[in-house]
């Protein structure tokens, strides 16, 4: 069974960018919310093995506190895609880390399996160099 991925991004062409990306990888893209009221439906509805979070959604900078709800609430891995890095600069509980944006496909598909492989707990890759990782994050 494919990993189940949200997309929590209020920008509707980058979404679907990732959702194509991630989709032509394999993976099974649950949902796509553009604010925190979408994404926790989402998450109350459907399983969800990873959610790739912006911070600036349409309804405010929520993305922070809807990552932590997913991250310790749901069980979600949680991954920060965002071009203000500097605002999860000092860490998300539970949240594994964070990716500027915009990035190269490549550099998702590596952050999206070490992600995974953490969720596992079979920690097979590097996380790719371009992810910061939150030091209270989740470990293997």
């Amino acid at each position: 069974m494919p990993a189940r991925i949200l997309i929590v991004e209020d920008e509707a062409l980058v979404a679907m960018e990732l959702r194509f990306v991630l989709e032509d990888l394999g993976y099974e893209v649950v949902g796509t919310a553009a604010d925190s009221a979408a994404a926790l439906k989402i998450a109350k509805e459907t399983e969800v093995d990873l959610a790739l979070v912006d911070i600036h959604l349409s309804d405010g900078p929520t993305g922070v506190t809807i990552g932590r709800e997913l991250a310790v609430d749901h069980k979600v891995a949680v991954l920060f895609m965002t071009a203000n890095p500097g605002m999860v600069r000092n860490g998300v509980v539970g949240a594994i880390g964070v990716l500027s944006k915009p990035t190269e496909e490549r550099i998702v598909q590596d952050a999206v399996a070490y992600a995974l492989d953490l969720r596992s707990g079979a920690v097979r890759n590097m996380a790719p160099p371009q992810l910061q990782l939150f030091e209270d994050g989740p470990r293997a």
